[in-house]
């Protein structure tokens, strides 16, 4: 089983077959991804399942219908145990961007998140997880893969918010400060505080 938001709306990718309840149920073959959009959008469903019995390939034929953009971050600490976060497009979110040509996916998450804070002395931990989700770019629906990293720093000094990115504000939040912020944030963030 794979999620994929659309906002907070989740697709779940499953290859079992459940009765329709506070979910649709659609075929992954047949399925149309703007279709299920304009659901959601209308309010008419506030989750979908997409159903194929094979399920080794429940994503990669899901991959198959929209552009893929990867991507990837880091969920970053200090000795203090704070995490760093970003404020864009009136949301708290972690630093995360697309991989530059022949990068690896390691590098990327480095460079993502040192470019979108300003922030130093950055060493990579462990790998967390991929998170998905759909964005629209120029009028054409994509799936962000985003491949997320744990990271530590001991910097402190003046973080510098990339504004061109539309990034507002960077800091460091304590465990309570994380929980709020994470009301104001995405599905797939808050995913990476409970694995």
């Amino acid at each position: 089983m794979y999620e994929v938001f659309v906002n907070d709306n989740p697709i779940i990718l499953t290859n079992v077959l459940t009765k329709e309840g506070k979910h649709k149920l659609f075929l992954l073959d047949s399925v149309s991804i703007e279709e299920v959009i304009r659901q959601f959008q209308k309010g008419e469903m506030t989750c979908a399942h997409l159903y194929d019995p094979e399920k080794e390939r429940l994503l990669s034929k899901f991959k198959e219908k929209l552009p893929l953009v990867v991507a990837a971050g880091g969920l970053v600490t200090n000795p203090d145990n704070k995490v760093l976060f970003i404020y864009r497009n009136g949301k708290w979110d972690l630093p995360k961007g697309k991989l530059e040509k022949k990068e690896s996916i390691e590098e990327a998450a480095l460079r993502e998140v040192e470019e979108e804070t300003g922030i130093k002395k950055l060493r990579m931990g462990t790998f967390l997880q991929k998170t998905y989700h759909i964005f629209k770019r120029n009028g054409v629906y994509k799936l962000k893969e985003t491949h997320w990293y744990t990271m530590s720093s001991t910097f402190n000094g003046r973080f510098k918010a990339q504004c061109e990115e539309g990034i507002e504000k960077v800091e460091w939040k304590t465990s309570e400060e994380v929980a709020e912020a994470l009301q104001n944030s995405y599905a797939n963030i808050r995913s990476l505080f409970t694995v």
